[in-house]
């Protein structure tokens, strides 16, 4: 029977789970909805909405190269499956890329010896697949930030179950302090970080690797609590209801605010500009923002960050101006705060 799903949805979980569910089809055509939900362990609601995204799917978006799938509500049809099941070929620069980004990541340090040697045979494989690809390929190469010490002893302390000593830098504060960490996972979002969980502030919090100053792996044994891992792939940062309330007040030029910050809320404000109600674990992060919005912006609440704020638009500008340019700075900025701009 019908019912909603009971747990939330996990892409990555969902995306292993269609990846199967392609495999089952082909060899099922007309299975029933019922017996394919039973056995995926999920609830029809869920199937049909692996069904609703499967269409999407396929080896481009040329005509029949999509997976063409429907259901009646009783019976699953797949109704082209000969048609997308021809071997794919990579094309020459696909081939290169994947080649340089193997013998890339086959030279991280702290990569364990037997993921190293699958990757090396793996890569063996592509080559003499590739042809004159992987000779054009070998004269390419990348170069990883300079974290990879860091790298090699947070995967460490992960295999070992050890708590970490850091020392890190933190731009928004423009400062390094000192941490002990339970480090939970690696995870790559454009850089690497780690996710842990921090003795300091009695919380979780992902550190970027190369901002990772000094590190040290401690005898300690590493026990953070009973955390649920949650799917970054939307967002690294994803504040929780408990972290404190931010209220920022952007005009028409700082609407942007809205779509690269996650908000609860974003309230239209008279001039074309919003309202915008945010929550995040360290709110001096956002002192940055405020002086990047300049005119275009201020903080509400709390008053400390906006008193923090204009300090740091000070001193900033007394660099340029000198200190009478840093009076007339500061007024205007007080007046501004005044008339709410």
């Amino acid at each position: 029977m019908a019912g909603k799903p009971v747990r939330p949805v996990n892409a990555i979980d969902q995306t292993r789970r269609m990846l199967s569910l392609v495999t089952y089809l082909k060899e099922r055509p007309g299975a029933r909805v019922e017996d394919v939900a039973r056995a995926f362990g999920i609830t029809e609601d869920e199937l049909v909405s692996d069904l609703d995204i499967l269409p999407m799917c396929g080896t481009s978006f040329r005509g029949g190269d999509l997976l063409d799938i429907d259901t009646d509500g009783d019976r699953i049809w797949w109704h082209n499956p000969d048609d997308v099941a021809e071997p794919l070929r990579l094309a020459a620069d696909e081939a290169t890329a994947l080649l340089v980004a193997a013998r890339a990541v086959s030279t991280l340090p702290g990569l364990r010896e037997s993921d190293r040697q699958a990757l090396l045979r793996a890569n063996a494989k592509l080559e003499a697949a590739a042809g004159e690809a992987a000779g054009a390929s070998a004269r390419l190469s990348v170069t990883f930030e300079s974290e990879g010490g860091v790298f090699a002893d947070v995967d460490r302390a992960i295999s070992e179950r050890r708590r970490l000593w850091i020392r890190y830098y933190s731009p928004a504060r423009d400062e390094l302090s000192e941490r002990e960490i339970d480090p939970i996972r690696l995870v790559s979002v454009g850089h690497t970080y780690v996710e842990a969980w921090c003795r300091r502030s009695e919380a979780r919090r992902t550190f970027r690797l190369d901002r990772v100053a000094e590190i040290k792996i401690l005898d300690e044994p590493s026990a953070p609590p009973e955390i649920e891992l949650r799917d970054l792939s939307e967002a690294l940062v994803q504040p929780a209801a408990e972290d404190p309330e931010v209220v920022v007040e952007v005009g028409p030029g700082g609407r942007w605010v809205a779509e690269y910050y996650p908000h609860d809320s974003a309230d239209e404000l008279p001039d074309g500009g919003l309202r915008i109600t945010l929550r995040t674990p360290d709110p001096t992060s956002l002192r940055r923002l405020a002086l990047r919005l300049g005119r275009d912006g201020r903080i509400v609440s709390p008053s400390d960050l906006a008193d923090s704020a204009r300090r740091a638009a000070s001193e900033a500008l007394e660099a340029y101006d000198g200190p009478q340019g840093v009076v007339d700075a500061v007024q205007g900025v007080d007046e501004r705060q005044e008339q709410g701009l």
